[in-house]
């Protein structure tokens, strides 16, 4: 699979060097977005332009691929033009996520899928037991795994352990948008695995995604932020300008705190005109 699929995207690729890499893929943009919950195929697929996105997520369980039942996602978010993420959102069994995923990439020809399992209906927080194991079963079928899990660091190091090439430990519940809930694991989960982190859940705004981004995520996953924003386009305008700000924030590397002030003038005697 190529990337740069987007019109946006294209244009960067001539001067943007590769951000990161999963397995075979390369991408130049660290946002990626979902595809549930917009109002039309044609925002979602604005929003998807406007984000500059290269990768799509699609539930594998909840899109319709058959032409004679009505309309098609793909139709319109085309994987001519976007590098489509399968998920197994709604599998509850390793079992489920297995068999789901090998439907998506017969659908799709893709070796791309995002792992799901989820284990409490209410909050949508991944089983983390049958995770690691629909992860150790899919890899040794040939996956290139995402795998959704908690922000548990040991998780997170399991995963990337045993073949992962990432992983997408999530900042709150499934479309909570209260934001990165626990900044010390997500830091601990950065510092003590050696693959990239893409934070997936829980955004709900650019301030969101900036702090996330300043924290040394690779990238972020987001849906119900833009998709549920009373202007989603304006929305996937802002968490693309607050991905890429976050970003360059944490190559920047930010001044000390310090407890008291310290002049920004000269104290040397030096005039400023």
């Amino acid at each position: 699979m190529t990337t740069d699929r987007t019109t946006g995207a294209a244009d960067r690729g001539a001067r943007e060097p590769v951000a990161f890499t999963i397995g075979k893929h390369e991408f130049r943009s660290r946002l990626i977005i979902g595809t549930g919950k917009y109002a039309s195929f044609e925002e979602n697929l604005a929003c998807a332009e406007a984000s500059g996105a290269e990768m799509v997520t699609v539930a594998l369980r909840r899109v319709n691929f058959d032409a004679a039942k009505g309309p098609r996602l793909l139709d319109v978010i085309s994987p001519e033009r976007f590098t489509i993420l399968p998920n197994t959102a709604g599998c509850y069994t390793a079992d489920d996520a297995v068999t789901t995923a090998q439907l998506g990439r017969e659908l799709l020809e893709t070796d791309l899928v995002k792992l799901e399992v989820i284990g409490d209906e209410r909050t949508l927080f991944p089983d983390v037991p049958a995770t690691l194991e629909a992860a150790k079963r899919l890899i040794a079928d040939g996956f290139t795994v995402l795998p959704y899990i908690t922000d548990d660091p040991v998780a997170c190091q399991r995963l990337a352990g045993m073949g992962c090439p990432v992983v997408m430990p999530l900042a709150a519940p499934i479309g909570s948008g209260l934001g990165i809930r626990n900044p010390a694991n997500l830091r601990i989960i950065l510092e003590t695995v050696e693959v990239p982190v893409i934070v997936d859940a829980g955004v709900g705004t650019a301030s969101d995604a900036a702090i996330a981004m300043e924290l040394g995520a690779t990238a972020l996953l987001m849906n119900t932020a833009i998709a549920q924003a009373k202007d989603p386009l304006k929305m996937a305008v802002a968490m693309r300008k607050a991905v890429e700000a976050g970003r360059a924030a944490y190559e920047a590397g930010r001044m000390p705190r310090r407890l008291y002030a310290s002049a920004s003038s000269p104290l040397d005697g030096t005039a400023a005109f």
